[in-house]
């Protein structure tokens, strides 16, 4: 027996296998079994929705032997001759080959003949917009008042085409795109069908890569199915589809939220290294920045069963909403901007670039992530404790004699200054001055004593500075450090990113630092609630100087101007 593709072979043949459409078999089952009929339905979206398999089914249930119903009975003659093609009764008409008047004028004439075999005479009109102006309007009497034994079902991929007189005499459904989840479920349960091997992950791909239709989910797993030679791996899959692993995103934006400039360009490397697309890397680098965003606005939108859902709600609390929206837009127009690179790597590359030079001055500032219900009294500290990284090379004891801990504020301002020369210095650049500021790295840091909030200040942490940020010290010796995360902040208390943590504390202290940390209720001590509270108390004190300015008071009760509160930020 010949082969049949998988598209042919699973197309539903009730109501009851349609995926994704219960809007539409809702509708249309209660209107079979309460005989309410319609004599012309209208079926719109996009490619491989199942307009026509709808069309086909809806024949079957007007024109089965048992009587019109919403659930055919397949095995009768009427059931079986439609399932293969063979059904007189049952005229498909393509109006892209059929356009014109005279096709048109032999469908209607061909209408007013009771059906042969049938119950209904049933016409199925697919992308009926290419039909020619005069055949709508030729069809337009017959579409209003046909005869009683002809039901007319149009399909379209393109509604806004298709004339209003012709709309207001049909029932119009929309079928939605499938999302991917609905897609990888129905390719899962195939596969399990066929007896075929498959990786969940693989599914996934090309669930996204379908774009919401099932004909064209189905077409890639037959070509996936031939690629792996009968196993559908996900690795298989990405080499099909040149797909890029969604590791390499992951590190791409870890990379740009630390401002790391080399890890970024090693990650571009690293896609040009497997031949992958450029193009595809940054429409799923958009993807994934859309997922981060709705998960900071909604985080409860993010689906259960999304993949990497842990890892994106990690991303949304570590980069800020504005900088995933800048991402986002620079991603949009470095993908239109593609095809006029000198070349797709320079593209994308300076893409990424882009992205590293728009960043806000202070993008390795690790944001709260969340605000705590209740803010103790502010501590006695500078207000711009966070705002400046530490070098990573300063000591937590600064002084054997009188142990101080010295804020990154105050240790810049102890920090001698050279003198101002009207002379030009031509033969020093500005970027060598931050490096001849910078001490001389120190092989091994002086013992803690319990600032943990001084101590993250001097690590290079990246992406993993959010799991520091939001945990509280509870305890500590020479060799070890007990660590508090609240539940709230599961998503950053990964073991990727505790491991990255240990590794940081270990090469700081020069020796092997045990990390445990524990989830639980944290008191709201945490590095982040402390910086949330000052940046907060700085804020209210703004707000408190600008009301009370005499200029701003007088501004207001002259010109009937008022303070935008949104508009005040702190020093």
């Amino acid at each position: 027996m010949a082969y049949q593709v998988l598209a042919r072979k699973w197309r539903p043949k009730s109501f009851s296998q349609l995926v994704g459409q219960e809007h539409v078999i809702k509708a249309l089952a209660n209107a079979f079994e309460n005989d309410r009929l319609h004599h012309a339905y209208l079926l719109t979206g996009t490619r491989g929705v199942g307009k026509t398999t709808i069309a086909r089914i809806m024949a079957k249930a007007l024109n089965c032997e048992t009587g019109i119903t919403a659930t055919p009975c397949g095995v009768c003659s009427a059931c079986t001759q439609i399932d293969a093609g063979r059904f007189v009764d049952l005229l498909e008409i393509d109006a892209a080959s059929n356009t014109g008047i005279d096709n048109i004028r032999e469908v209607l004439d061909n209408a007013q003949y009771s059906p042969t075999a049938g119950r209904f005479k049933v016409y199925i009109i697919d992308e009926v917009h290419m039909l020619s102006k005069n055949a709508f309007n030729a069809m337009l009497k017959t579409l209003e008042e046909p005869p009683a034994h002809v039901k007319f079902i149009l399909a379209t991929t393109d509604p806004q085409k298709v004339p209003i007189t012709v709309l207001s005499r049909c029932l119009q459904f929309s079928l939605r795109q499938m999302t991917p989840q609905q897609v990888s479920g129905h390719l899962q349960q195939v596969l399990q069908a066929e007896n075929l091997p498959f990786e969940q992950g693989a599914l996934n791909i090309i669930g996204h890569a379908a774009n919401g239709s099932m004909r064209d989910a189905l077409s890639l797993l037959d070509q996936a199915i031939a690629f792996g030679g009968g196993d559908v791996g996900e690795l298989a899959v990405r080499a099909m589809l040149g797909a890029v692993d969604q590791s390499y995103l992951f590190e791409i934006l870890e990379a740009l939220i630390a401002g790391d400039g080399t890890a970024v360009l090693a990650s571009a490397d690293a896609i040009a290294g497997r031949g992958l697309s450029y193009e595809s890397a940054l429409h799923e680098l958009a993807h994934l920045l859309h997922q981060v965003a709705v998960a900071q606005a909604v985080p409860k939108a993010l689906a259960d069963d999304l993949p990497q859902r842990e890892q994106i709600a990690a991303l949304a609390l570590i980069m800020s909403p504005e900088d995933a929206q800048l991402y986002y837009q620079i991603a949009l127009h470095g993908r239109r901007d593609l095809p006029l690179a000198p070349d797709e790597y320079a593209g994308f590359s300076m893409t990424l670039l882009r992205m590293l030079a728009f960043a806000p001055a202070a993008s390795n500032q690790i944001l709260p992530a969340a605000t705590n219900k209740t803010l103790p009294t502010i501590a006695d500290q500078p207000s711009d404790a966070l705002t400046h990284q530490a070098s990573p090379v300063a000591s937590i004891q600064t002084a054997p004699a009188a142990p101080h801990h010295l804020s990154p504020a105050k240790a810049e301002q102890a920090a001698p200054r050279p003198p101002i020369s009207d002379e030009p210095h031509y033969n020093a650049p500005p970027w060598h001055e931050e490096e001849h500021a910078a001490p001389a790295p120190a092989t091994q840091a002086g013992p803690f004593k319990g600032d943990w909030r001084a101590l993250i200040l001097q690590l290079k942490l990246g992406a993993a500075g959010m799991l520091a940020q939001n945990a509280e010290l509870i305890g500590y010796t020479d060799s070890s450090i007990e660590l508090l995360v609240g539940e709230e902040h599961t998503a950053v208390a990964s073991r990727a990113y505790q491991e990255k943590l240990r590794e940081a504390l270990s090469n700081h202290f020069g020796k092997d630092i045990l990390l445990t940390i524990t989830l639980g209720s944290a008191s709201g001590d945490t590095p982040a609630a402390i910086a949330l509270r000052e940046k907060m108390s700085r804020l209210a004190n703004a707000t408190q100087s600008i009301q009370n300015d005499p200029f701003v008071q007088s501004v207001v009760r002259d010109f009937g101007a008022t303070v935008i509160p949104d508009s005040i930020k702190p020093l």
